[in-house]
């Protein structure tokens, strides 16, 4: 989604959903064990398992793609995180294979990190917080490049 007008107060904004290509996966694994359930030979009615696996499979997945990637307010928000741009002192986009390479072993244990598996690039946001010891934020996005762009002009 490409960055909005500062009328509304949202400079940008990045739904961080699920590929909608994971939901019939989910509802076939889900449905694989629930057949697990009649193979086995317990006792118990055939349509439960599929009643509670189904649902939970696409309840989990529905809960892990609705995070928001969003700059507006003078913040930086995802999830419950919100850092203020005033601490923001750079940022960069991250290709797939540098983002995993920063939030594995050589990444700092203390930065906050917040990507999601479906998304392969991403921005590292450095903080300059003398009372924060995170040293920076990993986070990933569709769109590293708008991200990095409208945190260097609204900082």
């Amino acid at each position: 989604m490409p960055p909005s007008g500062t009328a509304s107060g949202v400079l940008y904004r990045e739904p961080l959903r699920t590929p909608w290509w994971w939901y019939p996966i989910a509802v076939g694994i889900a449905v694989l064990l629930g057949a697990e359930f009649h193979m086995s030979g317990v006792r118990i009615t055939d349509w439960v398992p599929y009643a509670v696996l189904v649902p939970l499979a696409l309840a989990v997945l529905w809960s892990m793609g609705r995070s928001t990637l969003e700059v507006s307010g003078g913040e930086l928000r995802i999830r419950d995180a919100h850092l203020p741009l005033q601490y923001v002192s750079g940022a960069v986009a991250l290709n797939a294979l540098t983002l995993r390479r920063i939030v594995g072993r050589e990444g700092d244990p203390a930065a906050f990190v917040s990507i999601r598996p479906w998304i392969g690039p991403g921005v590292q946001v450095w903080l300059d917080d003398p009372e924060d010891p995170t040293p920076y934020w990993v986070l990933s996005s569709r769109h590293p490049e708008r991200v990095v762009q409208v945190l260097r002009h609204a900082g």
